[in-house]
């Protein structure tokens, strides 16, 4: 197999095109409609993706919903920090990123407030915390009081209303990041959706460090993704399963739902319950085994999120879609334009 470069996905964006708010309401952003058969592009409103799927589809949807990870923090000679929570690892115990580490060795104990303290106990190989928190009362609650949701850097603007950066099927907390593509849906275009014949299967990944985590080495094969939870239960299995069987489109909302389909497929795309960690990296080409269709946001260059992106055409197709997309003065990245392939 040729080398697959870093380099390869770049793309040119002007910084102004990265939106900086979301679109109000979540269904007037833009829709940008890639046809794979005939390499056709089309321009709409999100709203119109109800037109685009079919009685019978199956739209699969990431029910994460985004922890108020980002904490703010004072070291035991008064210094400031940040810490964000990545993934729990037990009842006390998470891994986190900390910003400046040098602050936060092994041993250091960080006070957010008088009833939530963390200690740093261990640094793994890509300088990621594991801490273990000591509270007063339940956790969850002391999390609620004190941290706030993590917003992209790329964000530079105060979210007004954090509910925002939720989808609002979003139901089970444990994410470090939004699954952006589902932000576009409102109650009533899922009500509309619903409606026209398509089923809603749900799905569960808790989106982690990958998403902040840039590739750096220039050769893609040597990237290593960062590992993430995930579930299918019966009932999603189930569902995927007799849309596969009966020949009917399964269509993923997002990035997350696709690497959790195709983590959990087998040969044939057929779909089992089951949980636990997935490291899937899934970039061109790469044959899928169950997903048929997308619904995406404009993803960062070089990021794997075009890579997988691109796997459901081409390297040169995806980069000449983002090109149509920069002319045509799309909104790019979290609180940006969708974008369906078909």
């Amino acid at each position: 197999m040729e080398t697959l470069r870093k380099s390869d996905f770049w793309y040119d964006l002007p910084e102004d095109r990265i939106a900086q708010t979301p679109a109000d309401p979540r269904d007037a952003s833009r829709l940008l409609i890639y046809r794979r058969d005939t390499g056709t592009v089309e321009h709409k409103i999100f709203r119109d993706v109800a037109d685009e799927l079919r009685a019978g589809d199956v739209l699969v949807v990431n029910r994460t919903r985004v922890l108020p990870a980002r904490l703010y923090v004072r070291t035991a000679n008064g210094g400031a920090a940040e810490v964000l929570l990545l993934k729990r690892l037990s009842l006390d115990e998470w891994e986190v990123l900390v910003r400046p580490g040098k602050k936060c060795r092994v041993g250091a104990r960080l006070t957010v407030n008088e009833a939530l303290s963390l200690e740093v106990r261990s640094v793994t190989e890509s300088g990621e915390r594991i801490v273990k928190f000591f509270y007063t009362g339940a956790f969850e609650d002391a999390l609620a009081r004190a941290g706030t949701v993590p917003l992209p850097p790329y964000i530079r603007q105060k979210l007004s209303d954090p509910e925002r950066y939720q989808t609002v099927y979003a139901r089970e907390t444990g994410s470090a990041a939004a699954p952006t593509a589902g932000l576009h849906f409102t109650p009533e275009l899922l009500e509309r959706i619903r409606a026209k014949g398509v089923e809603v299967a749900e799905v569960l990944l808790h989106v982690g460090l990958g998403t902040f985590r840039p590739v750096k080495e220039e050769n893609v094969l040597d990237h290593k993704m960062h590992a993430e939870y995930y579930e299918v239960s019966e009932e999603a299995a189930a569902i995927v399963n007799r849309a596969k069987r009966e020949g009917r489109r399964i269509v993923c909302v997002g990035t997350t739902s696709v690497r959790t389909l195709e983590t959990v497929a087998d040969e044939r795309g057929f779909l089992h319950a089951c949980k636990g960690n997935t490291e899937i990296f899934i970039y061109p080409p790469y044959r899928f085994k169950c997903v048929d269709a997308l619904i995406t946001n404009f993803h960062l260059p070089e990021s794997t999120l075009l890579m997988l992106v691109s796997a459901l055409s081409s390297r040169e197709e995806m980069l000449r879609v983002y090109k149509i997309a920069v002319e045509e003065g799309y909104r790019f990245f979290s609180f940006g334009d969708a974008m369906m392939i078909v």
